[in-house]
């Protein structure tokens, strides 16, 4: 725990950072990471629930491209998993 005084300096730090640097300080900012790993989850469990629905409304070709695009969701969810959580 930090004293006030160290918690003040602290919050000082930060937003000094935040203000010069906010590139830098997204990439640190670890809810960022976190909410786009979640709307990536969620896009990718809405695509797959409705990759039978564009089957049989828009047929084959729409489906096959859908999957593919999948496919590659899932992919790079795996390969930046780790940046993400």
């Amino acid at each position: 725990m930090l004293s006030k005084e160290d918690q003040r300096r602290f919050e000082q730090i930060t937003r000094n950072l935040r203000e010069s640097d906010p590139a830098f300080f997204a990439r640190l900012d670890h809810r960022t990471r976190a909410r786009r790993a979640r709307w990536l989850m969620l896009v990718t469990v809405l695509l797959w629930a409705s990759l039978p629905a564009t089957t049989v409304l828009a047929g084959p070709l729409p489906a096959v491209i859908c999957a593919v695009v999948l496919t590659a969701n899932g992919a790079l969810l795996w390969r930046f998993r780790r940046r993400w959580l």
